[in-house]
């Protein structure tokens, strides 16, 4: 059996949606760290996760600008990723003053909110070289893009009407309800519905890759100074 996987960040650690790629077995479920993506029941073979993957020295990943201009009124859901110089800040205010040092720029509140993850994952990559091999990184509006005919959705994900598009493409593929069967007994307060369709997204991109259908941005992406690709796969 061949499990896939798609993963996105949640309050109450990384909620994963997993799916068995010949029998369509579903599988869902809050994990606590991600290093125990891996190990976790059932194994995936491919984990397609929306956090940053590979940090520039400084500056924007060309893969961020290019997220940003296909997917046109949602670009705001692709934020900058933190430059590799300020990824071990102790605070926000040390991360911004290591990024006003180096690029002139701050760092906003929401950007601060992922580092603490993005480090958790760098850590990983750095350590375990299948990790390297099995994780890749997504973004759920582009694969929300890539699934609506190469066409931004038209509302953002926190509204009603966005919301409800995002929810039809997963039922369409997965089934009426797939929401609430995803979540199970597990608290809003700890997983929110986006959380779940981001990461059915991620998963829809996850097949993609274990059917060596994927794309990626850009097409040559390249490298950080730790060999990690720069790149967001669809």
């Amino acid at each position: 059996m061949a499990w896939v996987a798609g993963v996105d960040g949640c309050r109450a650690g990384w909620f994963r949606a997993s799916r068995e790629t010949q029998t369509g077995e579903l599988h869902f479920a809050v994990i606590p760290s991600v290093a125990a993506l891996l190990e976790a029941e059932p194994r995936a073979r491919r984990i397609a996760i929306d956090m940053p993957i590979g940090l520039p020295p400084s500056g924007a990943r060309a893969c961020d600008v290019e997220a940003r201009r296909r997917i046109g009124p949602r670009r705001s859901s692709v934020f900058r990723a933190p430059i590799r110089p300020a990824l071990t800040a102790a605070s926000r205010a040390e991360a911004d003053q290591i990024t006003r040092t180096v690029e002139n720029k701050g760092v906003s509140a929401q950007a601060w909110g992922i580092y603490g993850k993005v480090g958790e994952l760098d850590e990983l990559l750095a350590a375990s070289a299948t990790a390297r091999k099995r994780v890749c990184e997504v973004h759920p509006e582009v694969s929300f893009w890539a699934w609506n005919g190469r066409t931004p959705l038209a509302f953002g994900k926190k509204k009603r009407e966005g919301h409800a598009e995002r929810e039809a493409l997963a039922e369409a593929w997965l089934g009426t309800g797939i929401v609430e069967r995803a979540r199970g007994e597990t608290l809003k307060k700890d997983l929110a519905d986006d959380d779940i369709l981001d990461a059915i997204a991620t998963l829809w991109t996850a097949h993609r890759i274990e059917a060596g259908t994927s794309e990626s941005l850009p097409t040559s992406p390249p490298h950080d100074a730790t060999g990690l690709p720069m790149r967001i796969v669809f």
